[in-house]
């Protein structure tokens, strides 16, 4: 029997579709969940979903729950990640809140920008000890972590523990399909492609449909302003600075507008309304969403926690499709975020790079990219910079690395001066004071 610990489980919509996924794969389907999360309420939601699942396939899957998290790693197969340290209330908005007195908006803020960095430094610290005890108690396992922000999480794993099985996994990608198939109408299973770069800023190095390059498609209807299309899952969200950015490096990003531009410092800038009514960018996208998937989660909590069965369909995560490669020596392909050992030697070793991977019996395997165009790998090499000077900070124990990072972040280096990151970083490690390591003391102000 497969044992599969899910670290965070009070995540419960994330949660329902990958033990769904797991449910209807058959080398899974008969596994233990081992659901674990701070939060006793949550879980016992969790748990509802779960056994409600299991009840309506009809596996023999079995279910526990732990609010210890090395009872839930113990004698682990696979363990899953999906948590967010100090949650929505109070680090997200305070990671909005604190930067927007300074004049610098974000979107997201949870993988690069002074938002990522914290979230990095809250985070890194947990996944750790998630790995001491993994290698205490599970050493074998393999981690599926699906914590943002990913390259720094990936990067900062490999760095302590480098005997650790583990991938960091994303939906960009997937997602990413499903869109430019909108765009085109074109059938998303039909679009062949090939994609590299570090998460959330890597790009469609191949993108063709029955042989036939789709990028110039995709270039005509940009110009045309018959792409892109009303967005599928986000109307207040349209996808405008991909395109944009497509326009002028040639390539399609993975990861959507809103991450995208405050990921760079061209499009949100102080005094420049017209740059954020052009590209239709969403300031304070993830609060909003945040508000509104809660308010969304108590009102299906109410049908999805009744004692009812519960319908299960098969989502587009890769971790149901990785786990059965591994367990059934089955040759599958998944696009996952690993240290650089090469496979884009284009980077800097060590660095936490996404390429397609094969996965079978042997484990998560990197393919080797050596096309990417110089001038993403110049992008990229400003994502890295942050991610670096982050993971060095919480290797070393270094809080000046923290202020260092701030300003390589592209988008807070365009906005702010040095005097003012520094005011900014320390006025957040302040406030983020109860999550952070001790050694986070905020530097005096110059």
């Amino acid at each position: 029997m497969v044992k599969i610990a899910f670290i965070g489980a009070g995540s419960t919509i994330f949660m329902r579709n990958i033990v769904g996924d797991a449910l209807l794969t058959p080398s899974l389907a008969d596994s233990h969940f081992a659901l674990m999360d701070i939060d006793p309420n949550r879980l016992a939601e969790s748990e509802v979903v779960a056994r409600a699942m299991i009840r309506s396939i009809g596996t023999g899957a079995s279910v526990t729950t732990h609010t210890d998290r090395r009872a839930a790693l113990e004698g682990a197969d696979f363990v899953i990640t999906a948590f967010q340290v100090g949650g929505y209330k109070p680090c997200t908005v305070t990671d909005f809140e604190i930067p927007k007195q300074y004049g610098l908006r974000q979107t997201i803020a949870d993988t690069l920008g002074v938002g990522g960095i914290m979230r990095g430094l809250r985070t890194v610290p947990v996944l750790w000890d998630i790995a001491q005890d993994m290698m205490q108690l599970c050493p074998n396992a393999t981690l599926l972590q699906y914590v943002n922000p990913m390259a720094i999480n990936t990067w900062a794993l490999a760095e302590q523990f480098p005997a650790l099985k583990h991938v960091g996994l994303c939906h960009s990608v997937q997602n990413t399909v499903e869109e430019l198939a909108h765009d085109l109408d074109l059938p998303k299973h039909d679009i062949r492609y090939k994609v590299a770069g570090v998460n959330h800023v890597a790009f469609f190095l191949r993108l063709e449909h029955q042989g036939r390059d789709l990028y110039p498609a995709l270039r005509q209807g940009y110009a045309s302003g018959q792409i892109p299309k009303p967005p599928l899952l986000m109307p207040r969200c349209p996808n405008k600075v991909r395109y944009e950015v497509m326009d002028h490096l040639g390539y399609f990003c993975t990861e959507s507008s809103e991450h995208l531009a405050e990921y760079v410092p061209w499009f949100i800038k102080d005094g420049r309304p017209d740059l954020i009514e052009q590209f239709s960018i969403p300031l304070d996208e993830y609060p909003t969403r945040c508000e509104e998937q809660v308010a969304a989660w108590q009102e299906q909590a109410k049908t999805l926690t009744d004692g009812r069965d519960i319908d299960v369909t098969r989502s587009h995560e890769f971790a149901a499709d990785l786990m059965n490669a591994i367990v059934t020596d089955t040759p599958y392909v998944a696009y996952g975020n690993l240290p650089n050992t090469g496979q884009i030697p284009q980077l800097p070793l060590g660095a936490a790079v996404e390429t397609p991977c094969l996965v079978d019996s042997n484990g998560v395997q990197p393919s080797v990219v050596t096309d990417i165009p110089p001038q993403l790998i110049a992008l990229m090499r400003s994502q890295i910079n942050v991610q670096e000077l982050t993971v060095r900070a919480l290797v070393d124990q270094n809080p000046e690395h923290i202020y260092h990072a701030a300003m390589m972040d592209p988008h807070t280096a365009a906005e702010l001066d040095l005097r003012q990151i520094r005011h900014l970083v320390s006025d957040l490690l302040t406030a983020h004071s109860d999550w952070l390591p001790d050694w986070c003391q905020p530097a005096k102000a110059a």
